[in-house]
């Protein structure tokens, strides 16, 4: 008797996870290979299939528990991203309450609009000022003899040089525009300039493009009268004021020199239609004058722009309508913060669910700095205000702030200044000579002694020779001078001319800062003549970066003497609260790593020694500010928390592979297990058939046995 076994075949299959449908060979799980029936459970009855499907399901709930941490942990991400966003609306709030130009915001309102007009600006003093306006501040305008043609070429061609000048015309007479006995001191903070005159731009219209493109501060046109030589070359210099009168000195063509030479001392070859003069006005009683129509300086902190002559007033009061703004905006920004915290953070009796932060130990800390701050008393602010209930900003029972605009606008007329630092950070010192600049995050509140052991000085250069009464300049013989200041390298070209000692000081000056290198680097002199008639140039500049020399040129013998002299200047240096500070020109920073770390002071001259003290407070809004800071900074409570989370939910992902690979293995060792037990029933059916076959053919074949025996 033989058994034949039913025929099989080997597949290769992979688990597959019920609830996240992921198989185990996607996740870098391998496949495994078991005999199976061709059509598991047709011989022995049995449904493989779905008894490993059930099974599989039993042994998979670890998967469904890490797929439930996972939701949870993104669920706090989420609130984290939430809870963020809502510290960085707070912050901004926060940052108009820190500004200073928030509290420096006043208004100055004429009384006469058509008179003049009124801005105030940081430092301005409140009252009410009488101001008087006499004359308007005009500039100055020059008109040249009438050409028949603005194309036609004015002289030989032969290149030609203009050297425009500025300064102050004075004493003389002054008759149909023309100038006698009168004196001219060139203003050596107006930089000088040149224009060159060629075949290629000696028309009418050519000198005019090369005197408006040099960018001289001189602006030309063409007015054409009508007459039979109509057109007149007109030039306006850009700056109103006695000071910017112009002088003009024409080397080379002669044609040329005739039209354009103009001194108002000497030769006038153009003709003055509007002289130059400054503004007069009075304020409260005091003459002022200003070379602009725009005048700041008269009253503290107040810019006036002259309209008219005439009489008004000016009212100067502070505008406190921005920091009722921007307390109204802290209000509001910290309640929508309250309003997310305690969404995170609620729980729902009724339905046994928490926020995703409940019982969070960071939004924990959050809550408790910034109650802390709200909550304590600021000793220190500079005014008897020293809570913030003090001026009408209080805690409610529900978490929340509450504004009392009434309080806050009586605190606000009665004391402005201590609301001002009530809220934000300020300093000031006892020294008329220092002044409080910054401060940094880890400045503390606090009194400290300043002392200068050095004051900050300026580079510069000092000639070897002593000027005579007077210095005579010759183009193209001894006009050339290489300067250097600050590191930046020129050439110039003083205008040709005699000079007294003063004077080449502001001819001096005016060509070096009108120097391009020089004037884009943001450099700039004054020269001056020193007790010897020696001239010195200094840089504008304090501190170690700061230098001036003279390097070389045709002028340097003349005007400077072969040995002139150079130094650079130094910082300044001293102690804040007993400790070195770092100093950078006229500015010294505390010390780091203690109470004045990143404390800024600026020494703008005085004696060395005790200067005194600075002082610096911290309000709420510079407070709060620092600490929100600290919760959104990159190593900050918030970073360090999601940090956290995100390792965790890596820790799961990995944790998922792992079973996804081990109920591979489970579900390879249940299909082998009911595989074999579906062949052995299957083997066992068919034996048993077999058997009862056979059985049933020897029944049979014995009863036929004994009816024939019978």
């Amino acid at each position: 008797m033989s058994v034949t076994p039913a025929s099989s075949s080997s597949t290769t299959t992979a688990y597959t996870s019920p609830t996240t449908g992921t198989s185990a060979s996607s996740l870098g799980g391998t496949g495994y290979a078991t005999p199976t029936m061709s059509s598991p459970g047709i011989g022995s009855g049995l449904d493989v299939q779905s008894i490993v499907s059930q099974l599989m399901t039993v042994e998979s709930q670890p998967l469904n528990q890490l797929a439930a941490q996972e939701a949870s942990y993104q669920a706090e991400l989420t609130a984290f991203g939430s809870l963020s966003g809502a510290l960085s609306s707070f912050q901004s709030a926060l940052g108009s309450l820190t500004d200073p130009t928030t509290y420096q915001t006043l208004s100055a309102m004429p009384a006469d609009a058509t008179v003049l007009g009124a801005s105030a600006a940081s430092g301005a003093a409140a009252g009410t000022y009488a101001v008087t306006v006499n004359q308007l501040a005009q500039a100055q305008t020059i008109s040249a003899a009438g050409q028949s043609s603005t194309t036609a070429a004015i002289g030989s061609g032969a290149t030609t040089t203009l050297t425009f000048q500025f300064g102050t015309i004075s004493g003389g007479s002054l008759t149909n525009g023309v100038y006698t006995g009168a004196s001219f001191a060139q203003d050596g903070s107006q930089p000088s300039g040149t224009v060159t005159i060629d075949s290629t731009n000696d028309s009418l219209q050519g000198i005019r493009d090369a005197i408006n493109a040099a960018n001289l501060g001189v602006t030309a046109t063409i007015v054409n009268d009508g007459s039979a030589s109509p057109y007149h070359l007109v030039l306006t210099s850009n700056k109103t004021g006695a000071a910017s009168s112009m002088k003009i000195t024409v080397s080379g063509d002669a044609t040329l020199q005739g039209l354009l030479s103009y001194d108002p001392t000497g030769t006038q070859n153009l003709t003055q239609t509007t002289a130059a003069q400054d503004a007069s006005l009075s304020v409260n009683g005091i003459s002022v004058t200003s070379a602009s129509n725009t005048v700041t300086g008269a009253i503290q902190g107040v810019t006036l722009n002259l309209l008219k002559a005439g009489g008004t007033s000016v009212s100067v009061a502070q505008n406190t309508n921005a920091v009722q703004r921007a307390v109204q905006s802290f209000v509001s920004a910290y309640n929508a913060l309250e309003g997310t915290l305690s969404s995170l953070t609620a729980y729902d009796p009724s339905t046994q669910q928490g926020g995703p932060l409940l019982g969070d130990f960071t939004v924990q800390t959050i809550q408790g700095q910034i109650a802390n701050v709200l909550g304590r008393m600021l000793p220190g602010a500079g005014s008897s205000f020293t809570l913030l209930s003090q001026i009408g900003v209080s805690l409610q029972k529900d978490g929340t702030l509450a504004l009392d605009t009434g309080k806050l606008q009586s605190a606000l007329a009665g004391n402005f200044n201590g609301v001002a630092g009530l809220l934000a950070s300020a300093g000031s010192a006892t020294d008329s000579l220092i002044s409080y600049v910054s401060a940094g995050t880890n400045t503390q509140a606090g009194t400290y002694s300043v002392n200068v052991s050095a004051l900050a000085t300026q580079g510069r250069a000092t000639g070897s020779v002593g000027l005579g009464s007077t210095t005579t300049i010759t183009a193209g013989s001894n006009d050339q001078l290489d300067v250097s200041v600050d590191g930046v390298g020129a050439s110039i070209t003083l205008a040709p001319g005699s000079y007294t000692p003063a004077q080449l000081a502001a001819q001096l000056q005016s060509a070096i800062n009108g120097a391009s290198a020089i004037s884009a680097a943001g450099a700039g002199v004054s020269v001056s003549v020193n007790a010897s008639n020696q001239l010195v140039i200094t840089s504008n500049r304090y501190g170690s970066s700061s230098s001036a020399s003279v390097t070389g040129g045709t002028a340097e013998a003349d005007v400077f003497g072969p040995a002139a002299s150079s130094a650079f200047g130094t910082d300044v240096a001293g102690t804040i609260d007993g400790l070195a500070g770092t100093g950078s020109g006229q500015y010294v920073t505390g010390a780091a790593g203690s109470a004045v770390d990143g404390l800024e002071v600026q020494v703008t001259g005085g004696t060395t020694g005790a200067r005194g003290t600075v002082s610096y407070t911290q309000g709420y809004a510079s407070l709060l500010n620092s600490v929100v800071s600290g919760f959104l900074g990159t190593s900050g409570l918030i970073s360090n928390a999601t940090d956290g989370i995100n390792a965790t939910i890596k820790n799961i992902d990995g944790q998922r592979a792992d079973w996804q690979q081990r109920l591979a293995l489970i579900q390879q060792q249940y299909m082998s297990e009911f595989t074999s037990l579906d062949q052995l029933m299957t083997s066992m059916n068919t034996t048993s058939a077999f058997l009862t076959q056979q059985l049933n053919a020897m029944t049979q074949s014995s009863s036929s046995g004994s009816k024939s025996g019978g």
